[in-house]
C-alpha cells in the first residue's frame, strides 16, 4: 500500500479528515497510576507481589503510591477536561473491589470507582472501562494457581457480571481484557511481567484460559447490561527482514502467535493451525465447547499499536532501520505499518467498529523552564493520526483514538524511568505538568471539534 508523505499535512487539514463524531481520548490502567496499594480494604495483586521480588523491576520501584490517582482523581479529571477530551479509558483494579478475587466484595473499593465515574460524567467525559489490565488478585494466584487454572475463568466471569450490574448504565463501553498476549507471553513465558514464570506450555495454556474467560465474561455481562462490550488486543505486526523463505516463515509464525492467536478464536472459532503445528506439544488443552464459548459477538474491538517486529532467516528479531527514529523503549516508529495493519484487519476479519485504545511513545522528557518540550512526541502523535486518517479513507471503521497515556506512570518492569504521558509527573512531589504534546493534542481536538 502506498501512503502519502505523513509529514506534509497540516494539523487543520488532518483534523478535517476525521468524521465529526470521531472520539478523542486518553488511556491509563489502575496498577500504573492509582497507588493506594493497601488503602480502604484493597487486596494485593500479582504486581504488588512481583515488585517486591528483587531484580524484577529495573529501577527497584513499586506501585504502592504510583501517581496517587486514587487520591488525586479529581485533579486528573480536571486535566482531561482541560484537554478537551471526549472520553477516558481506565481499568478497574480487581483486588480493590474483590480483595480475594472471589467471595466478598469491597464496598469502599467500589466507592472509588463510583466517584471517579461521576466525576468523569460531570466533566462531560465518556468512561470506557477495562475489567483486567494485569492486576490479578494475589490470592487467586496463590490459592488457585492464577490464570493456569480454569477455576479462575469462572471467577473472572463473576467479577465481570458484578461490574456490569453496578456500573453498566454509566459506562460507555466495557472491555474484558487488555492485551492478553502480554499477560500470557510476558507473564508466563519470558518472566518479564507478573507472575514471572518461564514456560512456553504455561503461556499457551494461560492464553487459552484468558480467551475463555473473555467469552464467559461477555456472556455474563450481556445478562446484566446493554453497554457495548469488547476486548483490547495488542498487535505488533511481523515482517521478514530479508526476502528469504526462512525469514518469511519466521514472521508468519510470529503473526500466528501474536495477532491471529487472539483474533482467530474470537472471529473464526479456531486457533491458527500453523501456529498450533509450530508449538507442537506445548499447545493448550482445549475442552469440548471452549471455542464456542470464546466466539461471542462483540460490539467493538480495541487495538493497541506501537511498533513492528522484523525477523531474520534464523528466526531471531533484528532492529529495524528506524527511518523515523525510535522511542525511548527502543521501539521503531513506523506509522505506515499502523495504516496497513488496520486495513488488513478490516479485510481479513470484518470486525465490529474498532477503537485505537492505545498508541503513544515513551520519550526522555525533561522539564525546561517550567515546560516539557517533547517535540518528538508531537511528531509521533501527528504521524500516527495521519496514518489513522489514511486507514479511515480506505474504509476502515475506527470510531475513536485513545492516546497512551494521560500521565507518566509505572511502566511495568521498566519502573518509572519510561515516560509515556501527555502530563509530566514529578515523582517526588506528584505534581502534574502538561507537556507541549498535551497542548498540541488539545489544539488538534479543538480543530476537529470545529467541524461538529
Amino acid at each position: 500500500m502506498t501512503l502519502p508523505d505523513l509529514d506534509r499535512v497540516d494539523s487543520a487539514a488532518l483534523a478535517q479528515a476525521f468524521p465529526p463524531d470521531f472520539l478523542w481520548g486518553v488511556a491509563t490502567s489502575a496498577a500504573q497510576i492509582e497507588g493506594a496499594g493497601a488503602v480502604d480494604g484493597k487486596g494485593p495483586s500479582i504486581w504488588d507481589q512481583f515488585c517486591r521480588q528483587p531484580g524484577r523491576i529495573n529501577d527497584g520501584s513499586n506501585i504502592d503510591v504510583a501517581c496517587d490517582h486514587y487520591h488525586r482523581y479529581r485533579e486528573d479529571v480536571s486535566l482531561m477536561k482541560g484537554l478537551g477530551l471526549d472520553c477516558y479509558r481506565f481499568s478497574f483494579a480487581w483486588p480493590r473491589v474483590q480483595p480475594l478475587g472471589q467471595g466478598a466484595w469491597n464496598e469502599a473499593g467500589f466507592g472509588f470507582y463510583d466517584r471517579l465515574i461521576d466525576e468523569l460524567l460531570q466533566a462531560g467525559l465518556q468512561p470506557h472501562a477495562t475489567l483486567y489490565h494485569w492486576d490479578l488478585p494475589q490470592a487467586l494466584d496463590e490459592g488457585l494457581g492464577g490464570w493456569l487454572s480454569r477455576d479462575v475463568v469462572a471467577r473472572f466471569a463473576d467479577y465481570g457480571a458484578e461490574i456490569a450490574r453496578r456500573f453498566g448504565d454509566r459506562l460507555a463501553s466495557i472491555a474484558t481484557h487488555n492485551e492478553p498476549w502480554c499477560t500470557a507471553t510476558l507473564g508466563y513465558e519470558t518472566a518479564q511481567f507478573a507472575p514471572g514464570h518461564r514456560s512456553r506450555a504455561e503461556s499457551l495454556q494461560v492464553s487459552h484460559h484468558l480467551m475463555l474467560s473473555h467469552g464467559d465474561a461477555i456472556q455474563a455481562m450481556r445478562a446484566e447490561t446493554k453497554t457495548p462490550l469488547g476486548i483490547v488486543l495488542n498487535h505488533t505486526p511481523a515482517f521478514p527482514a530479508t526476502p528469504t523463505e526462512a525469514a518469511r516463515r519466521a514472521a508468519r509464525i510470529d503473526d500466528g502467535l501474536n495477532v491471529r492467536w487472539y483474533m482467530d478464536p474470537i472471529f473464526r472459532g479456531a486457533y491458527p493451525q500453523d501456529a498450533i503445528d509450530h508449538v507442537g506439544a506445548d499447545a493448550p488443552k482445549i475442552e469440548a465447547g471452549d471455542l464456542a464459548r470464546i466466539r461471542q459477538p462483540l460490539d467493538f474491538l480495541g487495538i493497541n499499536f506501537y511498533t513492528r517486529t522484523l525477523f531474520a532467516a534464523d528466526g531471531t528479531t533484528v532492529k529495524g532501520p528506524g527511518k523515523r527514529g525510535f522511542t525511548d523503549m527502543g521501539w521503531e516508529i513506523v506509522p505506515e505499518v499502523f495504516s496497513a495493519h488496520l486495513v488488513r484487519l478490516a479485510r481479513e476479519y470484518n470486525p465490529p467498529p474498532m477503537f485505537i485504545t492505545e498508541n503513544g511513545m515513551a520519550n526522555a522528557d525533561r522539564v525546561v523552564d517550567g515546560r516539557v518540550p517533547d517535540h518528538a512526541r508531537i511528531s509521533y502523535l501527528s504521524a500516527h493520526l495521519r496514518a489513522l486518517a489514511t486507514a479511515l479513507q480506505m474504509g476502515v471503521d475506527v470510531r475513536g483514538y485513545f492516546y497512551w497515556s494521560l500521565l507518566d506512570n509505572f511502566e511495568w518492569n521498566s519502573g518509572y524511568d519510561k515516560r509515556f504521558g501527555l502530563i509530566h509527573v514529578d515523582y517526588e512531589t506528584l505534581a502534574r505538568l502538561p507537556k507541549d504534546s498535551a497542548r498540541w493534542y488539545r489544539d488538534f481536538i479543538d480543530l476537529h471539534r470545529a467541524r461538529r
